[in-house]
């Protein structure tokens, strides 16, 4: 599955309610599982009969209870016998009128039927507001979801065949894991039947039905298929097109052949994650298809279904044991977007699309919590399907490629995936396989990473003393605790390479050993090196700062062959911010040859308050590559002149081939003439340009529109710009933008008068009763980013009504932080006058749901 996301404060992850989660105890082996289904699609329902083949495990058990969240459940027979039994709305209870016997397999046939269920399985179809949204059914099962659409065992060490036939009407296409059986033809009806022969949890079991296009590749005979609504057949081929090469990558870099009978990509509507690895068949948000102008930027398709398809091998062949080991199968889908980017593109690019990766998890522990990377105590699995895992995944799954060296690297992920095939895994079978296939045990490196949280803040600094020709380095580790003489467990135990980089292009290469809060290095080298590159190649994850010679961070940043180590230069270049400094970045930016880094160069500049910082800036507007001119405009937006707004609104009124360049630009223009001192352009003349631009600028996912409104949202004093933003919030708004506007209320909100705080508290409370996940969480993103009690209530009310973990603890995380902005005596006088509110809003909630449960009833 791709992203979903989550202070450095060791215990902010677990939540009131977490708990040790361990996997529960089995009956047995459950061997087989058919789904025989018919839809409703008109009315979103379904009913239908679910088999289970069991072989108990041990004898004298009397009763089964397995997972079935409101499901309607209608007959139990074991061994064509009935069977009593009882359901809860959580677990059906089957009592068995033989007990078990390990002899005797069981055969349990659950007659069921379910209404607009809530979970699980998602019935899309136009409405007033969207008439022309596509009518489709989809299943999402991760985590624990599959409960909801069948009874099951719902948890991942269960793993059986399955097999699923549905009837769905003639003009529709249902796809589903595995082989297709076969169809037929029963009227106004056709009925798939799909078989899955590789046994996987029940998790990984998917069904998707719509009016799909197909569009038919291959790759070594086996069909590569991809589903996409018929008008996007060409948008589908766009993105998915490279999917046989990367099979073949994957084959090789995992060294185990593709091991299902196809591989199908359906791309659904309204899917609430970007992609689930559902086994042979991957379901992909819509979103992700790009048309033509789309793919100039291609920044995250294609590395989406990357990530997706290295699934099939982590997460799939191989399954996780627990919730708890999911960074073994994320962690490594992430970092196969790195190995992907790098063979299919260079180098460099792998490196900087993996200091990307770094920085993800960086941000999420310095902002939101610190956690161990393997850790059972949550509330609900989702939650651990956050920047812990995937990014920080990668990132460790990059220092054991780092601390192997390439070949013993994939000997060992080889070793790890043949020897586990078609069979569940946890941390310690990794590392056994890495033992196994390389001699190595690199249990204190998992210790460090992977059981604990945190990582390495090095600060590095050097010096040459010329007399002696030697020269010193001296590494501290700022995260260790000053004054501790005990052993401190936040320093981190590693080798480092270190670089001394000299003006006839060649390097002396050197390894240190860093486990002491600070520790100096002196090296006897023959001559005055250019530069030092710390960490050659960028080995381990930490976060650095270099504190050298301004002449070495120059020669750094001109010469380093380390695209990393470059950028690490660029920052302390701009943390120095003389002329001289300005100088080298202002040259790097147009004879850096790549991209990455003028990127990181780009947005340096724009920290650095001088003159000629803008100027040199300005001239990266003229970047061929269009990341790069994304990052000049997002750096002008930081400086707020009328230079830079003049340059920006060229943008806006005359275009540019990338839609993220015009949504920047957009973006900036409202960044900085909101800022702009002497009033001059007025307010109102950008937001009549941003005006225009939500009238005009209609395209690809909103992207666009999408900056327009951002840039709205920076006149937090001006009325004006509330009222349009509240109007893209209307539900017959397209629905990407239409969230962007939900989330803009709360930027917009902070300079308001009362009264339209109020106003905007209104909508977002209204916003709250809907039930569609993408808009409910972007409610809570807008109530995080106010500074009223207000916010608080409706926070409050969402977290107590909402039926999804994941909108649960992202409310209530949003609570803490506006109580941290209000200060606590002022959130509870705030917070008193809005209970009242709150239990109004609770009342009509509640009223509205017997209504719709009432109305339900009766259809």
């Amino acid at each position: 599955m791709s992203n979903f996301y989550f202070d450095a404060n060791t215990n902010a992850f677990e939540l009131p309610g977490a708990r040790p989660h361990y996997t529960p105890d089995r009956p047995g082996q459950v061997e087989h599982i058919f789904l025989d289904l018919v839809l409703n699609i008109p009315k979103q329902r379904f009913s239908g009969t679910c088999h289970i083949h069991l072989t108990p495990i041990r004898p004298g058990i009397t009763q089964l209870q397995l997972d079935a969240v409101q499901l309607q459940i209608k007959a139990v027979h074991v061994n064509d016998s009935p069977q009593s039994f009882s359901a809860d709305g959580e677990t059906l209870t089957i009592d068995l009128d033989d007990p078990t016997n390990p002899e005797q397999p069981l055969a349990i046939k659950i007659d069921y039927s379910v209404k607009q269920p809530r979970r699980g399985l998602y019935f899309v179809g136009p409405t007033e507001a969207e008439p022309h949204k596509p009518t489709q059914v989809w299943t999402q099962g991760e985590d624990e979801d599959s409960r909801f659409w069948f009874p099951c065992f719902d948890y991942p060490g269960q793993l059986a065949t399955s097999e699923i036939r549905v009837r769905v009407p003639q003009d529709f296409l249902a796809i589903s894991n595995g082989d297709l059986l076969s169809t037929e033809d029963d009227g106004q009806e056709k009925i798939y039947h799909w078989k899955q022969t590789q046994v996987h949890p029940t998790y990984l079991m998917t069904l998707a039905v719509g009016r799909f296009a197909e569009i038919r590749d291959d790759w070594n005979g086996k069909p590569i298929t991809y589903y996409v609504e018929r008008d996007r057949v060409e948008d589908g081929k766009r993105t998915m097109g490279k999917t046989p090469r990367m099979v073949e990558f994957f084959s090789n870099a995992f060294g185990y052949e593709y091991p299902y009978p196809k591989y199908a990509q359906v791309c659904v509507t309204d899917f609430i994650f970007g992609g689930m690895e559902n086994t042979s068949t991957t379901l992909l948000t819509d979103r992700c298809l790009l048309d033509e102008r789309a793919a100039i930027d291609n920044e995250r398709s294609e590395s989406l279904v990357a990530h997706e398809l290295a699934h099939q091998w982590f997460g799939d062949l191989l399954v996780i044991e627990h919730w708890s080991q999911a960074w073994i199968k994320e962690g490594m889908a992430s970092y196969a977007e790195v190995l992907w980017t790098e063979y299919e593109y260079s180098h460099d690019d792998g490196a900087y699309y993996l200091l990307q990766e770094a920085r993800s998890y960086l941000d999420e522990d310095k902002r939101r919590y610190r956690r161990p990377i393997v850790t059972n105590i949550y509330r609900e699995p989702i939650e651990l399907y956050d920047s812990h895992i995937y990014e920080k995944g990668a990132c460790v799954y990059h220092m054991l490629r780092c601390e192997l060296g390439e070949a013993l690297f994939f000997k060992a992920i080889a070793h790890f995936v043949n020897q586990n095939a078609h069979s569940t895994v946890g941390t310690v079978d990794l590392l056994r396989a890495i033992s196994e296939a390389t001699g190595r045990n690199l249990q204190g490196l998992f210790d460090q990473y992977v059981f604990r949280g945190g990582h390495p803040d090095f600060e590095v600094s050097y010096s040459w003393d010329k007399e002696g020709n030697v020269a010193k380095v001296t590494v501290k580790q700022t995260q260790a605790k000053e004054g501790n003489t005990l052993y401190d467990r936040n320093l981190f135990d590693l080798h480092v390479p270190i670089a001394f980089g000299y003006e006839d292009d060649t390097a002396q290469r050197v390894t240190v050993h860093l486990c002491d809060a600070e520790q100096t290095f002196y090296f006897a080298l023959p001559r005055k090196p250019h530069y030092v590159t710390f960490d050659v190649g960028n080995t381990v994850l930490k976060t650095l700062k270099l504190k050298y010679p301004l002449p070495n961070l120059v020669a750094q940043l001109r010469e380093d062959d380390d695209p990393i180590s470059r950028i690490y230069a660029a920052e302390a270049l701009a943390k120095e911010g003389s002329l001289t400094a300005v100088d080298a970045l202002a040259k790097a930016l147009k004879s850096e040859p790549f991209w990455g880094v003028r990127v990181e160069i780009a947005g340096q500049l724009a920290k650095i308050n001088l003159d000629q910082a803008f100027e040199g800036l300005l001239a990266g507007l003229q970047d061929e590559d269009s990341r790069v001119r994304r990052a000049v405009v997002n750096g002008l937006a930081k400086v707020k002149t009328r230079a830079s707004y003049k340059a920006v609104k060229s943008i806006v009124k005359q275009g540019d081939a990338s839609y993220r360049v015009e949504s920047a630009a957009a973006k900036a223009l409202g960044m900085i003439a909101a800022k702009l001192p002497d009033g001059k352009p007025k307010p109102e003349k950008a937001i009549a340009h941003l005006r225009t631009v939500l009238e005009t600028k209609a395209g690809w996912n909103e992207v666009v529109r999408l900056g327009a409104i951002a840039g709205l949202s920076q006149f937090k004093t001006q009325p004006e710009a509330l009222d349009l933003i509240l109007e893209y919030t209307a539900a017959t708004v397209p629905q990407a933008l239409r969230l962007g506007a939900i989330r803009a209320l709360g930027t917009v909100s902070t300079g308001q008068s009362p009264a339209l705080v109020d106003r905007i508290l209104t909508r977002l409370e209204q916003l709250a009763r809907e039930d569609f996940f993408l808009t409910q969480r972007s409610v809570v993103v807008a109530l995080k980013s106010m500074d009223t009690s207000g916010a608080i209530a409706i926070l409050q009310g969402i977290a107590e009504q909402a039926t999804d973990g994941r909108i649960v603890r992202v409310a209530e995380e949003a609570i803490e932080t506006v109580e941290k902005n209000l200060g606590t005596d002022k959130a509870v006088t705030g917070l008193r006058r809005e209970l009242d509110k709150m239990k109004k809003l609770n009342r009509d909630l509640l009223s509205r749901l017997e209504a719709l449960e009432a109305k339900s009833a009766k259809s």
